[in-house]
């Protein structure tokens, strides 16, 4: 018998050491789910939007989840721990900032790939699961250069009139930065105020048609 072949009949702690064909299963598909989302992540999102710090959570959610969902795919869980589980993931949000509606539409495509790529069982073929994962891509593709033809941007500005900072006058600060700038300004964001001076260091993200 070879070293792989022993290696396959010894177990730990009741759980083989070495199981080729599952390993290679796990391998095939991580290869397939991650080349996919990251031509969603860099092909597309990155190359449109420049917005490398999205780029670096699409991938790692990819990753993670892709993982999670493929090796507990075999595991039968209980009722109460599944919904427990479902618990935790519901709850882990970002506090820290909000995140833009198209940002989180990416993210959602990054998490379908992630468990249609891990959840998908042997009545699938590997053909389907192509045409899938390029259906997805395809249809995001087709949808940024067809229907949202205009190209995002940002700047970062310094600006005095800090009283237009508060919530309530958003859209008087977008219009005011639009008079100024020239662009089509469709969000902004505070990056820091001084109090000191009575300025604040905004990003303003804009449309370039």
């Amino acid at each position: 018998m070879g070293i792989i072949e022993i290696l396959e009949n010894t177990r730990f702690l009741g759980s083989k050491i070495v199981d080729l064909d599952d390993f290679q299963e796990l391998f095939v598909r991580f290869v397939i789910n991650f080349a996919f989302a990251y031509w969603v992540s860099k092909g597309i999102y990155y190359n449109r939007y420049k917005e490398s710090k999205y780029l670096y959570t699409f991938l790692l959610f990819n990753v993670c989840i892709f993982l999670v969902c493929f090796l507990l795919s075999g595991i039968k869980l209980g009722m109460g721990f599944a919904f427990g589980l479902f618990a935790v993931f519901s709850i882990l949000r970002y506090r820290t900032e909000q995140i833009p509606i198209k940002e989180m539409t990416y993210l959602f495509v990054i998490i379908t790939i992630s468990i249609i790529n891990a959840l998908s069982n042997k009545k699938v073929s590997f053909l389907e699961l192509m045409f899938t994962n390029l259906a997805i891509v395809g249809a995001v593709y087709l949808l940024e250069t067809l229907v949202n033809r205009s190209k995002s941007a940002t700047k970062t500005v310094t600006y005095e009139k800090i009283e237009l900072i508060k919530p309530e006058n958003k859209q008087e600060l977008i219009a005011d930065l639009k008079k100024r700038t020239g662009l089509n300004i469709t969000d902004t964001k505070i990056e820091r105020i001084n109090f000191l001076n009575d300025t604040v260091r905004i990003t303003v993200h804009y449309n370039e048609e």
